[in-house]
């Protein structure tokens, strides 16, 4: 019998220590995928310990070119059949689009939305094959709006809930299953990455075990899209009978 395996990035912490813990439970072997390989081995020892089933994990920075294929090749490599997809990795960056590293935000663009679309692109395909599987990519609340300090942030978010709708679409009735999760500000330590204005936007933050919870339900259930909380479905509503000036002035405040 095949193992039904699932594959987090960014699982070093935060929601996709979150998502892992969950999939564990449902008995899912797993793939974890991060920068800090130290970090995931003591991940797989805790969770293999503690749910008895097998952690797999590759150390990878995938703001690279191209680090998602050598990800999906490891995979292909050690006959791992991937059931669940969850593109948890991403970060965000704070200040003025001219002022900011362009490095930085090459990155961010490559990480936030090439290798989500590179790994749905290649994982989408074997599930559609095999007539089962599920993807969760992390969206946010930005998606709804538009943020002159986090220009490229805001707009990746925003690319990856339409993409993520549009592949929900396309993979109706295959089997397959795609759901964007679009969360407030969460305490996962992106704040700090960030470095800017938004931390004042933390001070409130969501708890990341329950959004990684409702994110799992709603995927599980083959949903398309996930408000956790308040703000993200006031958020949704706004920017569906709002003019884009004012949701943007709301995010600028």
């Amino acid at each position: 019998m095949e193992n039904r395996t699932a594959l987090i990035t960014g699982a070093s912490g935060g929601l996709g220590l979150g998502f892992a813990h969950l999939c564990a439970q449902d008995g899912y072997d797993l793939v974890l995928a991060a920068r800090n390989e130290n970090k995931l081995n003591q991940i797989k020892k805790e969770l293999e310990e503690k749910y008895h089933i097998s952690v797999s994990v590759f150390a990878v920075d995938l703001s690279k070119k191209d680090a998602a294929l050598d990800l999906y090749r490891f995979t292909k490599e050690h006959d791992l059949s991937i059931e669940i997809l969850i593109n948890n990795a991403g970060f965000g960056l704070a200040g003025s689009f001219m002022d900011t590293d362009w490095q930085r935000q090459y990155e961010m663009v490559q990480l936030n939305i090439v290798a989500l679309m590179q790994l749905s692109h290649c994982y989408l395909k074997d599930m559609t094959v095999k007539g089962k599987g599920k993807n969760l990519n992390l969206s946010s609340v930005a998606a709804y709006c538009a943020d002159p300090d986090m220009s490229v942030y805001y707009a990746s978010k925003a690319f990856v809930k339409s993409f993520s709708d549009a592949l929900s679409a396309e993979t109706e009735e295959t089997g397959v299953t795609v759901t964007a999760l679009c969360p407030s500000p969460t305490a996962t330590g992106f704040e700090k990455a960030a470095a800017g204005k938004q931390i004042t936007m933390f001070r409130h933050a969501a708890d990341p075990a329950s959004v990684a919870k409702a994110g799992y339900r709603v995927m599980m259930a083959g949903k398309p899209l996930c408000n956790p909380g308040v703000l993200p479905k006031l958020m949704n509503l706004g920017a569906r009978i709002s003019p884009d000036f004012i949701t943007n002035r709301i995010a600028k405040k």
